[in-house]
C-alpha cells in the first residue's frame, strides 16, 4: 500500500470513528440542512454547550464539518470538499429521516429557522419606510448604483430580475433606462413601498411580486440579467439563492451580486438582523461556479467602515439553464428575503 493510500485509509478511519456516536450523527444530519451555530445546536439537541462543543470539535478535526468564524459567532456546516466531505455526505444520506430522534431534531430545526425568519421579518416591518436611509448608513448607494450600471451592458439587458428588491430601488434605476424589470421580495411591507415608488416614477413596464428567493416563480432561462443587491447577508443559504438566480438566466445572461466584504461589526446581527458578516471573493466564486456561472473580476467600493463588493458572473453562451430543483418550503428555511 502506498503512502497516499495509507493516508486515505487513515482519514477514512478517523472520519468513521468521529461519526460513530449517536449525538454526532444527529449533528451531521442537522448541519446538512444549513449553517448552524453552537447555541442553535445546543437548543435543538437539548444538551449542554460544552458537550455540544466537544462533539463539534471532534467532527471538525475529522474533516466531516467545516467551521468558519464571523465576529463572535462560529458557524458549522457539512464539509464541502472531497474525501472527508464525501464521507460526511454519504453518512447523512444513510440517516433515515423517519428515525424518531432525527425527526424531532428536524422539527426543532424548523422552529429555530422560523424564529430567525420572524425576527428578520419584524425588523423589515419596522424599517420598511426608512430602508433606503438604513442602507445609506453603510455605503453611498449612488456609488453602488453607478458601479452596477457599469457592469450591466444595458443595450443587451431587456429583461431583469432583482431578487430581494426591498423598496424597488434597483428596479426603478434600471426601469428608467428602458429595462423591463421585475423585483421579488418576501416582505409585503417592502413590496408596498416598492409599488408606491414605481407608481410615482410611472414605470408601467416594471413590476414587483411576492416571491421566495429560494423558489423563484419564473421559468428557467427567463432573464437577461439578475441582481442580488444587499440580500445574501440575511440568508441561511446564500449558495442556494445564487443557484436559483442562475437557473432563471438565459445563456449569456449576467448575475450581479452586491454585498459586503468580510467585516467584524457584530452589532449588525442584533440591530439589523444580518445573518452573515460579509463574504470573501473565494466564497462567492465557489457558489457561482457551482451554479454553472463564470465569475468575473470583483469590483470593490471601499467604505468606512464597510466595503461593498460587486461580484459579476455570466452564464456561458450555449449553456442551457438547469431545470428547477425541488426545494424545501420557505417556512422551513428561515428566509427573511
Amino acid at each position: 500500500m502506498s503512502l497516499q493510500e495509507r493516508r486515505s485509509m487513515e482519514h477514512l478511519l478517523n472520519g468513521l470513528r468521529a461519526a460513530a456516536e449517536p449525538t454526532r450523527l444527529r449533528v451531521l444530519a442537522l448541519c446538512a440542512h444549513g449553517e448552524l451555530t453552537v447555541s442553535e445546536l445546543t437548543q435543538i439537541l437539548g444538551q449542554s454547550q460544552p458537550r455540544v462543543s466537544r462533539h463539534l470539535k471532534l467532527l471538525c478535526e475529522a474533516g466531516l464539518l467545516d467551521r468558519f468564524r464571523e465576529g463572535t459567532w462560529a458557524f458549522f456546516r457539512v464539509a464541502a470538499g472531497p474525501g472527508a466531505g464525501d464521507l460526511a455526505r454519504m453518512l447523512v444520506d444513510r440517516i433515515p429521516d423517519t428515525d424518531e430522534t432525527v425527526a424531532r431534531d428536524l422539527q426543532r430545526l424548523s422552529a429555530v429557522k422560523a424564529n430567525r425568519a420572524e425576527m428578520a421579518a419584524a425588523y423589515f416591518r419596522a424599517n420598511a419606510a426608512t430602508w433606503d436611509r438604513v442602507r445609506s448608513l453603510y455605503v453611498d448607494e449612488r456609488e453602488v448604483e453607478a458601479a452596477l450600471l457599469q457592469l450591466l451592458p444595458l443595450p443587451e439587458v431587456g429583461d431583469l430580475l432583482d431578487v430581494g428588491t426591498g423598496t424597488g430601488r434597483i428596479v426603478e434605476l434600471l426601469g428608467r433606462r428602458g429595462v423591463r424589470a421585475v423585483g421579488v421580495d418576501s416582505s409585503r411591507d417592502m413590496l408596498g413601498m416598492a409599488r408606491a415608488n414605481l407608481e410615482r416614477a410611472d414605470l408601467r413596464h416594471c413590476q414587483v411580486r411576492f416571491a421566495d428567493a429560494y423558489q423563484l416563480p419564473m421559468a428557467a432561462g427567463s432573464f437577461d440579467a439578475v441582481t442580488i443587491h444587499q440580500v445574501l447577508h440575511y440568508l441561511d443559504d446564500p449558495g442556494e439563492a445564487i443557484a436559483e438566480a442562475a437557473r432563471v438566466l438565459r445563456p449569456g445572461g449576467r448575475l450581479i451580486i452586491a454585498d459586503f466584504a468580510p467585516h467584524e461589526l457584530d452589532q449588525l446581527r442584533s440591530e439589523h438582523a444580518h445573518r452573515r458578516l460579509g463574504f470573501s471573493d473565494a466564497e462567492i466564486a465557489h457558489w457561482l461556479r457551482a451554479a454553472g456561472l463564470e465569475p468575473a473580476t470583483p469590483l470593490r467600493l471601499p467604505g468606512d467602515p464597510l466595503t461593498v463588493v460587486l461580484w459579476p458572473a455570466r452564464r456561458p453562451r450555449g449553456d442551457a439553464p438547469a431545470t428547477k430543483p425541488h426545494a424545501a418550503p420557505a417556512a422551513n428555511r428561515g428566509l427573511p428575503h
